[in-house]
C-alpha cells in the first residue's frame, strides 16, 4: 500500500474505485430504506418512531469511527510523516462533523417521544456533543493557521488528545447511570434486537459507511487538487517576484 502514498497514484486509485463504491452505496441504500420503512415492524412501545433508529444508529457509529480514523491519520502524520495522512484527516473533518450533527438531531427527535424532552444532560448525549465540538474546533484550527504544515501538526495533536472522548462515548452507558440504552448489537451474548429490525439496521449501517468513504475519497481528491493549485500559485508568484528583482 506504500506506493499509493504518492498523491498521483492515490488519485488514480480513487478514480478507479469511486464509481463502484457509489454504485454499492446506492444499492445498499435502496435495499436498506425498503427494509427499514416497509419491512421492519413498528416497535410495540415506540411505535413508528423506532424507524429513526435506522438513521440515528449509523450516524452515531460514523461519528465515532470517523474521529477514530482522523486520530489514526494524525498519528501517521506526526510519526511517519505520511504524505496523505493530514490530507485524510482534514478531508474527513466536515464529513464526520455532519454525521455527528445528524446523530444529535435524530437522537433529539427520537428522545422527545421516549423521554419527554429533546435534550437531557445524559452522559452519552453530552459526550457526543463534546465530540461535535471537537470536530468544529479542528475545522476552525485548520482555517485559522495559514501554514498547512503547522496547521496539520497542531490539529494532529489536538485530534489525538481528543480521541480520549471516543471510549467515553462508547462506555458511558456502562460507567454512569444514563437514560440512553446500552449496547444492543455488539454484545458478548449476541444482539438483543430481533432479526426483523437487526437486518435492516445492519444494511443501513453498511450503506452509511460506504457513503462515508465515498465522501472522504472525494474530499481527499479535492484537497489534493487544492494544494496543487496553491503550490502553482505560490511558484508563479515567486517566479514573478524573482523576475522583478532581476529586472531592477
Amino acid at each position: 500500500m506504500q506506493r499509493f502514498a504518492n498523491p498521483t497514484k492515490f488519485m488514480s486509485l480513487a478514480d478507479a474505485i469511486l464509481p463502484w463504491m457509489i454504485a454499492l452505496a446506492a444499492s445498499l441504500f435502496a435495499v436498506g430504506l425498503y427494509l427499514a420503512f416497509f419491512v421492519a415492524p413498528a416497535d410495540y412501545q415506540q411505535g413508528e418512531t423506532v424507524r429513526i433508529m435506522f438513521i440515528h444508529v449509523p450516524s452515531a457509529w460514523l461519528a465515532m469511527m470517523g474521529y477514530s480514523l482522523i486520530a489514526l491519520s494524525s498519528i501517521g502524520s506526526l510519526i511517519w510523516r505520511h504524505p496523505l495522512a493530514d490530507v485524510a484527516a482534514k478531508a474527513a473533518l466536515p464529513i464526520g462533523a455532519s454525521f455527528t450533527l445528524l446523530a444529535l438531531v435524530t437522537g433529539a427527535l427520537w428522545g422527545k417521544p421516549m423521554w419527554g424532552a429533546y435534550w437531557v444532560w445524559d452522559a452519552r448525549l453530552t459526550s457526543v456533543l463534546i465530540l461535535f465540538l471537537l470536530y468544529i474546533g479542528l475545522i476552525a484550527l485548520w482555517q485559522a493557521i495559514e501554514d498547512p504544515s503547522r496547521a496539520g501538526r497542531v490539529a494532529a495533536i489536538l485530534a489525538i488528545v481528543g480521541f480520549v472522548n471516543v471510549p467515553i462515548i462508547k462506555f458511558s452507558v456502562d460507567w454512569w447511570n444514563t437514560l440512553h440504552q446500552g449496547a444492543s448489537v455488539i454484545r458478548l451474548d449476541g444482539p438483543s434486537i430481533h432479526p426483523s429490525i437487526l437486518i435492516p439496521l445492519l444494511v443501513m449501517t453498511a450503506a452509511f459507511t460506504t457513503l462515508y468513504f465515498v465522501l472522504v475519497l472525494i474530499a481527499m481528491k479535492t484537497e489534493i487538487l487544492r494544494r496543487r493549485v496553491s503550490a502553482l500559485q505560490s511558484a508563479r508568484a515567486g517566479g514573478a517576484q524573482a523576475s522583478a528583482v532581476a529586472a531592477e
